[in-house]
């Protein structure tokens, strides 16, 4: 989108790349400040080296989120053992995090918004880096629980604060690739925790909290030489607080439709993945090996989709993507009714897990719903969903519960193909093309 000079106190009319209008303020700035593009330019106008440098710092920040969000899994044995927790105890600190996530998504993306997205940036970093750091002092149960929310309060931020940044950095049509290596690089360090795991956690599984916490803290500062800052020339005159403009008349349905998509997305893979191992060993009877066999089909299947539906959705539009769940919903059905065989369950998994990751384009695709000045808001959307997710074992639980594991499970499926639907429901933001061309 371009746009005119206008004096401090003027307004403009922005608008989105599907038609969506918004009123806002441009402020003009006397100098832009080091690091930053002067009001008429964007940052895809920056040389392509600069950019790209700004994008692989990007992916070293995802790096670090992605090992301090999965140590709450990875290094729940541990944790575990020196608290005494039950499993019921050692889970709940899981759903303390994502209770954080959800209030820092929307806390951190409206701060990015208003205040900067590098300077949040730069925020978020030392924010889980410390936390993170602060679990090896964790002494008891209670403070498991005030640590995990607290740093999942910056977990939840770094999303829509990376989305924000680098969907300024790229054009719209390499945005989606972008989200596939921003998907990979979080798979990535959940490879290398577990083999660190394996190599370290023996010895002294805190020096994890340490690997994981001490280089975001010492990097952060960086973003300030690397990340460059767009000129926060629209904020709204009507709305005090950014989040408030997502519910604006003409933007209302289409955020709560956005709100269940991402809702129903989280709440289907928790009723199928959480409950998979359970399913594998409890129901199928299968061993430990044959179990980490199936379940590493799905999480193979989730890194190489990820890099399909990426490309896919810069080449045919962001709503493509909708294909992925209905197949998700269909394999999710055969893997629950066909028979043990181990070949076949491991096909079904890999190919759920590929079609899973057919959500890697909403990223871009809500940053582009909305007003150029709601870039970190929109995307907070996202985690909107976690808020839903909490619900999921409790509802497939009770299935299970009356009519069977299996039964329980089933109810992903539907959830999946339901999101499915809303999903072609909301605005395409990219112009799309066909398959033979």
């Amino acid at each position: 989108m371009r746009s005119r000079d206008l004096d401090e106190e003027d307004s403009a009319l922005l608008q989105t790349e599907d038609g969506v209008t918004a009123t806002a303020t441009l402020t003009a700035e006397p100098e832009a400040p080091r690091g930053s593009v002067t009001p008429n330019h964007s940052l895809s106008d920056l040389p392509l080296a600069r950019r790209l440098a700004a994008f692989c710092f990007l992916l070293i920040a995802e790096f670090f989120y992605g090992w301090a969000w999965n140590t709450v899994d990875v290094l729940r044995p541990f944790f575990r053992e020196s608290l005494g927790l039950s499993l019921t105890q050692a889970g709940s600190a899981y759903s303390a995090q994502g209770a954080g996530a959800l209030l820092g998504a929307i806390l951190i993306g409206q701060l990015a918004d208003r205040l900067g997205r590098r300077n949040m940036l730069v925020v978020v970093m030392i924010g889980y880096g410390t936390l993170l750091l602060a679990g090896v002092f964790v002494a008891s149960y209670l403070e498991l629980l005030l640590q995990r929310f607290a740093l999942g309060i910056f977990l939840g931020g770094s999303f829509p604060v990376v989305v924000g940044i680098y969907v300024e950095l790229f054009q719209p049509s390499l945005r989606g690739k972008l989200a596939s290596a921003i998907n990979t690089t979080f798979s990535s360090a959940i490879i290398v925790l577990g083999f660190a795991f394996g190599h370290l956690g023996g010895y002294n599984w805190h020096v994890l909290l340490w690997a994981g916490g001490v280089p975001p803290i010492v990097l952060a500062g960086f973003a300030y030489l690397i990340i460059p800052e767009p000129p926060r020339t629209a904020i709204s005159r009507r709305a005090k607080i950014p989040i408030t403009e997502l519910f604006a008349p003409t933007l209302r349905r289409q955020t709560f439709l956005l709100a269940a998509l991402t809702g129903l997305n989280f709440f289907a893979y928790q009723a199928f993945s959480g409950w998979l191992t359970t399913y594998l060993k409890g129901t199928r009877l299968l061993a430990a090996a044959e179990i980490g066999h199936l379940v590493e089909a799905q999480f193979v299947g989730n890194i190489l989709g990820g890099f399909f539906w990426g490309w896919a959705g810069d080449r045919f539009g962001r709503r493509f993507g909708a294909l992925g769940f209905v197949v998700a919903a269909a394999a999710i059905v055969a893997y629950l009714t066909v028979p043990s065989y181990l070949l076949l369950l491991t096909g079904l998994g890999f190919v759920y897990g590929y079609a899973l990751s057919a959500s890697v384009t909403w990223g871009p695709w809500l940053a582009e719903l909305y007003p150029p000045h709601l870039k970190s808001t929109a995307s907070s959307i996202f985690n909107w969903g976690r808020l839903v997710s909490f619900f999921a074992p409790l509802v497939s639980g009770t299935l299970a519960g009356r009519f069977g594991l299996r039964a329980g499970m089933m109810i992903s499926s539907v959830a999946f193909a339901l999101a499915a639907a809303i999903w072609l429901r909301l605005p395409e933001t990219l112009a799309k093309r066909s398959l033979a061309s």
